[in-house]
C-alpha cells in the first residue's frame, strides 16, 4: 500500500509519492557529475586547486545524493567514493600534480568500468577538452580585483 502522508511547502501539499517522483533520475544527476568531474580537472590544470576541491566535493555529493535514492548503486558508489576519489581529493589538496593526473585517471577508469558492470556499457567518459563552464577564471594564484 502506497503511503499517502502529506507535507505542507510553501506552494501546496505533496504525498511522498509525488516527492518522490520530482526527483532528478539517473541521468540528470550523472549529467551534473559529469559536468563537475569535468570542472574538477579544468580548474586544477589551470592551477586553480581550490577550485578543483570544490567541483570534486560538489561531484561526491551528488553521487553520494544518486546513492539515496537509487540504493541498487549504494555499495559502488560508496567503493568509488571513499577508494578512488578520496585519493583524488587528497592529491588536489596537496597540490599534487602527477598524483592528481594519476588518480584523475584511474577515477575515469573505474567510473567506466562501473557502467559496463552495472548494464550501461554505451558510456564511455571521457574529459572534455574545453571546461564545460565559460565563465570561470581557471587560472591559479590569481588576485582578486574589484572594479
Amino acid at each position: 500500500m502506497l503511503d499517502r502522508r502529506k507535507v505542507r511547502t510553501k506552494h501546496a501539499e505533496l504525498t511522498l509519492e509525488d516527492i518522490g517522483g520530482a526527483l532528478p533520475g539517473t541521468g540528470e544527476i550523472m549529467a551534473s557529475v559529469s559536468s563537475c568531474y569535468a570542472m574538477c580537472w579544468h580548474t586544477a590544470a589551470g592551477g586553480n586547486w581550490d577550485l578543483g576541491a570544490y567541483y570534486l566535493r560538489r561531484t561526491r555529493s551528488l553521487l553520494r545524493g544518486l546513492a539515496v535514492i537509487r540504493p541498487k548503486y549504494r555499495a559502488q558508489i560508496l567503493d568509488f567514493d571513499t577508494g578512488v576519489l578520496e585519493t583524488l581529493y587528497q592529491a588536489l589538496l596537496s597540490r599534487d600534480r602527477a598524483a592528481f593526473e594519476a588518480q584523475y585517471g584511474r577515477a575515469v577508469d573505474e567510473a567506466n568500468v562501473y557502467h559496463v558492470t552495472t548494464g550501461h556499457p554505451y558510456i564511455r567518459w571521457a574529459l572534455p577538452a574545453e571546461a564545460p563552464e565559460k565563465g570561470l577564471d581557471l587560472r591559479g594564484d590569481v588576485e582578486a580585483t574589484s572594479h
